[in-house]
């Protein structure tokens, strides 16, 4: 349970944050990547480094307000600075201690559902492909309808 629980938390949150219509899934996940951010100011395990990371967090949930690739850059750094606090014995949660190495598992899968544009994952991508109207009849494909 040490490994899996953390995946399957982070697939959950995918879920859950899928519910949400666009561009308030995206705005709201920025959100998330600042709270994530100033997770670890309160044990203050490292110092004023703490607050250099909190502001770098900031800034990066701040562009990720219109973009989907800084939720995920961020979510990496939240999980960097999971294993730098897990490797100094600074948990996240001060009464858990692998609660920083189960964040540091969890982020990850966070972070490739928004490099990969934190789209719905039961919905088709609509394609730009060239050939996305490969086989279809070039009268239906012309604006017209042909009656079969």
């Amino acid at each position: 349970m040490r490994y899996t629980a953390p995946l399957l938390i982070g697939l959950l949150y995918v879920t859950l944050m899928s519910l949400l219509p666009e561009p308030h899934r995206r705005r709201v996940n920025a959100i998330m990547v600042a709270g994530a951010g100033a997770a670890y100011l309160s044990g203050g395990g490292l110092g004023g480094w703490e607050f250099a990371f909190t502001a770098v967090a900031t800034w990066v949930a701040y562009k990720g307000l219109d973009s989907w690739t800084f939720i995920g850059v961020g979510w990496l750094l939240h999980t960097a600075w999971d294993v730098v606090h897990h490797l100094k014995g600074h948990p996240i949660v001060p009464f858990a201690h692998d609660s920083s190495f189960g964040c540091a598992l969890c982020d990850p899968v966070i972070a490739v559902w928004c490099l990969a544009g934190g789209r719905r994952p039961w919905e088709r991508r609509r394609g730009t492909d060239e050939f996305a109207g490969a086989g279809r009849s070039p009268l239906r494909t012309a604006g017209t309808t042909v009656k079969e």
